[in-house]
């Protein structure tokens, strides 16, 4: 009878958890890439917040209940997703808009997907009613993520960026959260 044990080494798992003051500097170099793929070094700025800005920034985002999210994995920011208020306007306070960036060298292992969940599942639970995101027209891989987290097409926004020495389109998606536009929403609060 054999008795040896073999280890088998499972692989940690990618967690999502509200963002952290100590989250920012990681979370500004997956922005600082992201926001300067394809754009020449000469063309001015980043559009970067510095670390104390995007602590503000969190901040206020938590107090209005808007998620600021990180996704980690073996105790590193791999990811992180946030949303702001869709228009300023009191008409629109049941929409926002979303953002999400993944670390560079874990494009294509679910981060995007954990995080999509996150945010659709943490403003739902918030009283948001609609989600929109904006998404270059070549981001094939963010749009079928859209698509698989029931988003549709609502818009197209033709040669608004230049990237990679050429124009791109943007592609406006959107979705219901919750009831939607099935019954009136909760007003008190908002």
């Amino acid at each position: 009878m054999d008795t040896t044990v073999t280890a088998i080494e499972t692989e940690p798992q990618v967690l999502v958890r509200p963002s952290r003051d100590e989250d920012v500097e990681a979370m500004l170099a997956i922005y600082r890439r992201h926001v300067r793929r394809g754009v020449e070094d000469s063309a001015a700025g980043t559009g970067a917040p510095e670390p104390d800005d995007l602590k503000q920034r969190r901040k206020n985002l938590r107090n209005h209940r808007l998620p600021h999210l990180v996704a980690t994995y073996r105790g590193e920011v791999v990811g992180y997703a946030y949303v702001v208020q869709f228009r300023k306007r009191p008409a629109y306070r049941f929409a926002v808009k979303h953002s999400i960036y993944v670390h560079h060298e874990h494009l294509g292992r679910g981060v995007g997907r954990l995080l999509m969940q996150a945010l659709i599942d943490a403003s739902a639970a918030a009283g948001y009613r609609q989600m929109i995101g904006y998404i270059d027209a070549d981001n094939t891989a963010s749009l079928g993520i859209h698509e698989r987290f029931g988003f549709i097409r609502v818009g197209l926004l033709p040669g608004v960026a230049y990237r990679y020495g050429r124009w791109s389109d943007t592609v406006m998606v959107q979705r219901s959260l919750g009831p939607g536009t099935s019954e009136a929403p909760a007003l008190l609060g908002r």
